[in-house]
């Protein structure tokens, strides 16, 4: 059987690389008119709009809305996915805080658990794919439409998705499989089927599995690779002049060292991801910090308008929904909270315990969330650069920073790097988990090769609708996940239930 997924990998591969074998390196230029690059675009336009009307439909449209304030059911589901998590394992994401700490530092760590990485290291992968352009960009996208109340509902976004990452990174572990070579197949891919099957459900296990590693590996190579490769292209050239209209330069250096880490395997990922991943965020934690205290007379002042217009009496009920939207929203780009992901990354860790890797977990939304989310839009209230005469994005993130720090431009640039670099590394492997379930082991290679050929085009394509069309297949990751999951829910509860009873009472050893 092995062959013929083999080859019908390859054929997948030729249908997806048409663009890249058919086009002349030649035709590389953005500001063509029309050609390629625009047939291509248009092509995925004719998919991208039906499926955005799905995924942003709004909801209050059926409770009487007049359409200025949205609510996307892909938000809403969402939302209402990490509200049930958290009421259901009893706040989970606060009563496991500490214990996920010391969990995540080795103290619980045992010789021979079966895993390919560490607890820390398998945290460090996630991250490395949800700490980006997001807390970099999209928090200054949602503050600037929002407002600073965004910022509140970010966090409150953030301290919910904690649970539902406890609860789909559990179900990683309780289904993953181990070959003969160590090698680790985990995620929702995994759950959805065996965990339904055990449910009586394997129909729609299988179609609820099928549908999501789907959507997974479009949106690695998408939203997880190619948008990642453009975008830290636009900020790299805007302090090395030298690669403006050489984007094929970058695309290649860029895919050259993604291919170094990714050939290795999630073993390879996961160290490199944990020596960028502490750095960058510390980096920028630091640089916050120091505008913050450059500011210290106007951080009341700061969070006196989160607080208050996370809230907006003056707008009136439509101001406030409008307002908790967009901090909703935008947590839900950056933290991946409900969407599936991370649980294939958790899936390799070392442990035979599903719940305490579950409990290392939760951690991913505090730190992408609450901390480092956070921290920019303080910055940006704080700097009042969130107006809109800076621009919007990553520019109002560089004003806000750069009036403090006249040269961390270049710094945010370097930053904004790593950050997609690691980004791409980790949304590779969460990719080629899901090809491989598809197609089988033996075609990993294939997909590898593939990644690495969207990366080196990446810089060099302005395919809007391809990049709108991965962003939405992310999203559309969380509807058969969470759904799963809110099926699975009761064997997890018991699950918690065993481990945090034999935790609390003390008959749990850990490390000296």
């Amino acid at each position: 059987m092995g062959m013929p997924r083999s080859r019908l990998a390859i054929g997948v591969v030729a249908v997806l690389t048409t663009v890249a074998v058919a086009a002349p390196a030649a035709a590389h230029d953005p500001a063509a008119d029309g050609g390629w690059e625009k047939s291509v675009d248009d092509a995925f336009g004719a998919v991208v709009s039906p499926m955005a009307d799905v995924l942003f439909f709004d909801v209050l449209k059926l409770f009487g809305g007049d359409g200025k304030t949205q609510l996307p059911i892909i938000v809403a589901w969402l939302v209402l996915g990490a509200v049930f998590f958290t009421l259901r394992m009893q706040f989970i994401n606060l009563r496991a805080f500490r214990h996920a700490i010391d969990v995540t530092a080795g103290k619980y760590d045992k010789e021979g658990d079966p895993g390919e990485v560490t607890h820390f290291q398998a945290l460090a992968s996630a991250l490395s794919a949800t700490v980006g352009l997001g807390n970099i960009a999209g928090v200054a996208v949602a503050v600037g439409a929002g407002g600073p109340g965004a910022v509140f509902w970010m966090i409150v976004a953030g301290f919910l998705g904690m649970s539902a990452k406890f609860t789909e990174c559990t179900l990683g572990q309780m289904y993953r499989t181990v070959d003969d070579e160590g090698r680790v197949m985990g995620g929702p891919m995994r759950y959805l089927s065996a965990g339904l099957e055990e449910k009586g459900k394997a129909g729609l296990g299988k179609v609820l599995a099928t549908l999501f590693a789907i959507l997974c590996i479009g949106g690695s190579f998408g939203g997880g690779n190619m948008f990642q490769a453009n975008q830290s292209y636009v900020q790299v050239k805007s302090v090395l002049p030298i690669l403006d209209g050489n984007a094929w330069v970058y695309g290649v250096a860029m895919a050259a060292l993604v291919g170094v880490v990714i050939i290795g395997g999630i073993k390879r990922v996961g160290t490199v991801a944990g020596i960028i991943v502490p750095i960058m965020c510390g980096i920028y934690v630091l640089a916050g910090t120091f505008v913050l205290l450059a500011n210290a007379s106007e951080v009341p002042a700061a969070l006196g308008k989160i607080v208050g217009e996370a809230f907006s009496p003056q707008a009136g009920l439509g101001g406030m929904l409008g307002v908790l939207v967009q901090g909703f929203k935008r947590a839900a780009f950056s933290n991946e909270a409900g969407i599936g992901s991370a649980s294939i990354a958790h899936s390799a860790a070392a442990t035979d315990e599903p719940v305490r890797e579950g409990i290392v977990a939760l951690l991913e939304p505090f730190i992408d969330t609450i901390i480092i989310c956070t921290m920019t839009g303080l910055v940006v209230v704080v700097t009042g650069t969130y107006s809109g005469e800076h621009g919007d994005g990553v520019a109002m993130t560089s004003a806000a920073f750069g009036s403090v720090i006249s040269w961390f431009p270049n710094v945010l640039a370097v930053a904004v790097f790593f950050f997609a670099f690691s980004t791409m590394i980790s949304w590779s492997y969460y990719g080629e988990r899901c090809w491989t379930s598809l197609f089988g082991e033996g075609s990993s290679m294939v997909y590898r090769v593939t990644f690495l050929i969207f990366t080196a085009l990446g810089p060099m394509l302005q395919l809007n609708n391809v990049i709108t069309f991965s962003d939405l297949m992310i999203l559309g990751m969380a509807v058969p996940n969470i759904l799963g999951a809110i099926i699975l829910a009761p064997k997890v509860k018991d699950a918690l239930d065993d481990y945090w009873e034999r935790y609390t009472s003390g008959k749990m050893t850990r490390n000296a």
